[in-house]
């Protein structure tokens, strides 16, 4: 029988999670100190999620006898990244409680309805126009240029999108879209390039009962499309600013009747007679990359939020108890001159207030991520002292430190 969404998991029972990378992996062991037992779908037979959890189904996510045995077995399954098929996750909810539901994650999987959303939530977006065809890109008024094209779906991490100044630059890249999909028409949205002062990140929690919390606003900085350095401490950021975030962040949530963890990502636009404003860039219906500090400088991790969800157990206002930097850790850092090689942890963890994480996996590529770096100190000033020292050890590019 299914039980109702409103009932307490009790530790001891299963738990269930669709995806199988770090995400995952993270929620395992967070779930895991609760007391749960873990069963992750995901089709790679070695995925760092699956390695750690109590039973790991090796199949598709749409298999029908492993979809069966998950929601047979876990009293809540969740999902750690947003491409899963949405239809999985509506079959799951026949027979077991699921977080998020599946209309949430398909409005977060097209970047159309994810826009609309938030037009309808009252909250501001970047001027964009949505194209679906040659006579829709022909039609794309001259003041979105310069922008940016994305494609509306399965686009992460910098992918499936191209920065374009002129009309002749934005059809060549509308071009390759299409040519890269062979057959298959490519909607695509682009959105006017703005002057950013800066980009900020809210992860909320929600329960089935209403209730929610939210870590700290979080600073971010992205290389290459891929965030690079998360921080977060008292008075990094306007109060105001912080206020305005988090209530946008929970009206986006609260309109898509949203169960479980989300993280709304923010471009802070500077106002030309001084001071800021903001527009809401996207959502990911999970634990995000700039949440990853709340292992380390909170009392909850966004992961262990995440569990409580499912379990319908208690969302409390979250405690950030020391000043935090987030390094994204990519494969680069295993590289050098074009040579592998480990980097130096021993080093790197003799820097005061580090705590490193490791994904697990077992090749290091460019651009792949293999870890984080938390670094946790009483002020920013210390925390930045140590991001700057680890970086240098790590051969990362220096940060720039720019006040929003």
């Amino acid at each position: 029988m299914k039980q109702s969404p409103l009932t307490p998991v009790a530790p001891g029972a299963w738990l269930g999670m669709l995806g199988g990378g770090q995400l995952g992996r993270m929620w395992v062991h967070a779930a895991q100190s609760l007391g749960y037992r873990c069963m992750v779908l995901d089709p790679d037979p070695d995925s760092p999620a699956g390695r750690v959890a109590e039973q790991h189904l090796a199949a598709d996510y749409l298999d029908v006898q492993a979809l069966r045995t998950l929601a047979q077995t876990c009293a809540a399954v969740s999902t750690e990244f947003e491409n899963v098929p949405a239809q999985a996750l509506a079959q799951l909810a026949e027979s077991t409680r699921v977080t998020p539901h599946a209309d949430a994650v398909a409005i977060a999987q097209d970047r159309a309805k994810e826009k609309a959303h938030f037009q309808a939530c009252g909250v501001p977006v970047a001027p964009h126009r949505i194209i679906e065809s040659p006579e829709q890109l022909a039609e794309v008024p001259d003041h979105l240029l310069p922008g940016i094209l994305k494609t509306t779906r399965l686009g992460y991490d910098g992918k499936g999108q191209a920065r374009v100044k002129t009309r002749e630059e934005l059809n060549a890249a509308w071009q390759r879209l299409q040519d890269s999909a062979g057959s298959v028409l490519v909607p695509c949205v682009l959105e006017q390039q703005l002057p950013l002062k800066g980009e900020c990140s809210v992860v909320l929690a929600r329960g089935f009962d209403g209730s929610h919390t939210h870590l700290p606003v979080q600073l971010n900085l992205h290389r290459q499309g891929i965030l690079a350095l998360t921080e977060v401490a008292p008075g990094l950021l306007e109060p105001a600013l912080e206020h305005e975030l988090v209530q946008a962040a929970l009206a986006i949530a609260l309109k898509l009747n949203y169960v479980g963890v989300l993280c709304v990502e923010f471009f802070i636009i500077p106002r030309p007679k001084g001071g800021a404003t903001w527009v809401v860039n996207e959502i990911a219906p999970r634990p995000h990359n700039s949440g990853h500090h709340s292992m380390d400088a909170c009392d909850l991790s966004q992961f262990e939020l995440q569990a409580r969800c499912m379990a319908q157990l208690p969302l409390r206002e979250v405690c950030l108890h020391s000043a935090t930097a987030m390094i994204n850790l990519l494969g680069d850092v295993w590289y050098h001159d074009g040579q592998a090689h480990e980097p130096n942890w021993s080093a790197v963890l003799a820097v005061p207030g580090t705590h490193l994480h490791l994904y697990g996996k077992a090749e290091a590529r460019v651009g792949r991520k293999m870890g984080h770096l938390n670094l946790t100190g009483r002020d920013l000033a210390q925390v930045r002292m140590a991001r700057d020292q680890v970086a240098r050890i790590l051969g990362i590019a220096p940060f720039i430190d720019s006040p929003t």
